[in-house]
Formats: structure tokens, C-alpha cells, sequence
């Protein structure tokens, strides 16, 4: 069998894998190592299309499915549970308890439907239909972050809950996002993205107090990462204005 092909399937099994540890980490009250497993998934999905596109086995369904079925386990149901399940400032978050389960659940019901397209049709496109669901996952971990824990900015409910709807709305609208491939103009901003994401979360697992070195540089990695993905839903439209309409 060719190597690549099975360096592809062993990192989308992984990606799985961290997914289903974030998942298992929220539930436990920890989510400093759930939102660093779901960023170590975009590593693992990334290394799964390189991968793919050395391969010089033809690409297959059952590839696509199992690839959409862990992104689906990684930035659907990881950053679903994110937005629903809250241990931390429970005073805060009880009166808003419904409503992080109508979030969590539409986040996780629209990533898995915006997967299934993809997987059925999507695939064939050079862009995506709808932003990709590990930007999305992106999203949520930097709102959490900045209003759930470590809450940089303060515990705020509507606006993590609002702010998760919004990236999962985006999911599923026709509009045109460019695949960070070498040589797209935001390739750079995405890496960035990611990187700062990791050097907010690493610090994070020490557990620093609000005046120290570490808590401030996550903060400011936190700030990256948010300008980071603002500058991808907003650029990557524009990027592909002038290339011919998707036919949904």
C-alpha cells in the first residue's frame, strides 16, 4: 500500500482520536485541554490532505467519509460541547442554560450537515461551499477564551453563545471561502492563527495567575488568534470575488 495513503489514514484516525479527548476533557471541567486537543486536530487534519495529495492512490469515498467523520467528531461535537457543557461560574451560566443547549446543538447539527455536502459534493470545488468546519472550531475556541475560560475579557454568556451561532450559521451559507493551500494570500494568516492559538493554550495548562507573565502572553495570543479568524471571514470572500458562481 502506498505510504502516504497510510500516513493520511493514520492522521485522520487521530484527528478523531483528540477530538473524542476534548470532548471527554469538557465533560470533566476541563476545557484549557479540550480547546488545546481540538487546535492539535487542525495539525492532524492539515496532515491529512498533504498527505493525501502525495499519495499516488486515487482518492476514495470511503477516504472522504472517514476524514468527514472525524472533523465532524473534532470541530462538530468538540466545540458543541464547548458551548454547552459549563462548570465554571455557574451563577453566571445557569439562567443560560437552555440556551446553551440550543447552540450546542445547532453547532453541532449544522458542522455535521455542512460535512455531509462536502463529502457528497462539495469535494469537487477548488473553494468551499460555506466556511470550513475547523475555521469554525477556530471560532469558538477563541470565544471561549476570551468569555468563558480563561474568560480574558470576562464571563459573558450572549456573547459566547452569539458568537457560536454566528460561526456555525457560517458554516452552512452560500458563500465562497478559499482552501489554505501553498501559495493562497491567507495561508500566512491562518498559520498564525493557529500558532498563536497553541501559545495561548500552553501557558494556559500551568494555570497562571491573572498578573503574570504567562497569563498576559496568552491574552495577547488569544488577541492574534481573534484577529487572525476575523480577517479570514471577512478576506476570504473577498479573495474569491472574481471566480465563477457556485451552483448549490
Amino acid at each position: 500500500m502506498d505510504r502516504f495513503r497510510v500516513f493520511a489514514n493514520l492522521s485522520t484516525l487521530a484527528n478523531a482520536l483528540v477530538g473524542v479527548g476534548a470532548i471527554l476533557y469538557t465533560l470533566a471541567g476541563n476545557k484549557s485541554w479540550a480547546m488545546l486537543l481540538i487546535v492539535c486536530g487542525i495539525g492532524f487534519d492539515g496532515l491529512d490532505g498533504l498527505f493525501s495529495r502525495r499519495s499516488l492512490a486515487p482518492s476514495s469515498t470511503f477516504g472522504r467519509v472517514a476524514d468527514s467523520v472525524a472533523d465532524a467528531v473534532t470541530f462538530g461535537l468538540a466545540p458543541a460541547a464547548l458551548l454547552l457543557v459549563h462548570t465554571d461560574n455557574a451563577s453566571s451560566w445557569t439562567p443560560w442554560s437552555p440556551w446553551s443547549e440550543v447552540v450546542g446543538a445547532a453547532f453541532a447539527a449544522l458542522a455535521i450537515a455542512r460535512l455531509v455536502y462536502f463529502t457528497l459534493r462539495g469535494f469537487e470545488y477548488p473553494h468551499f461551499v460555506g466556511a470550513p468546519t475547523p475555521q469554525a472550531a477556530l471560532g469558538v475556541v477563541t470565544l471561549g477564551l476570551l468569555f468563558d475560560r480563561p474568560a480574558f475579557v470576562g464571563t459573558n454568556p450572549l456573547a459566547l453563545l452569539a458568537g457560536g451561532l454566528v460561526v456555525a450559521l457560517l458554516m452552512v451559507v452560500p458563500l465562497k471561502f478559499p482552501k489554505i493551500r501553498r501559495g493562497n494570500p491567507l495561508r500566512p494568516v491562518a498559520t498564525v492563527t493557529a500558532l498563536a492559538l497553541v501559545a495561548a493554550l500552553l501557558p494556559l495548562q500551568f494555570r497562571p495567575g491573572t498578573d503574570s507573565f504567562l497569563y498576559v502572553l496568552a491574552f495577547i495570543a488569544t488577541l492574534i488568534a481573534a484577529a487572525g479568524i476575523v480577517v479570514y471571514y471577512v478576506g476570504g470572500p473577498v479573495t474569491l470575488r472574481g471566480s465563477q458562481k457556485v451552483h448549490t
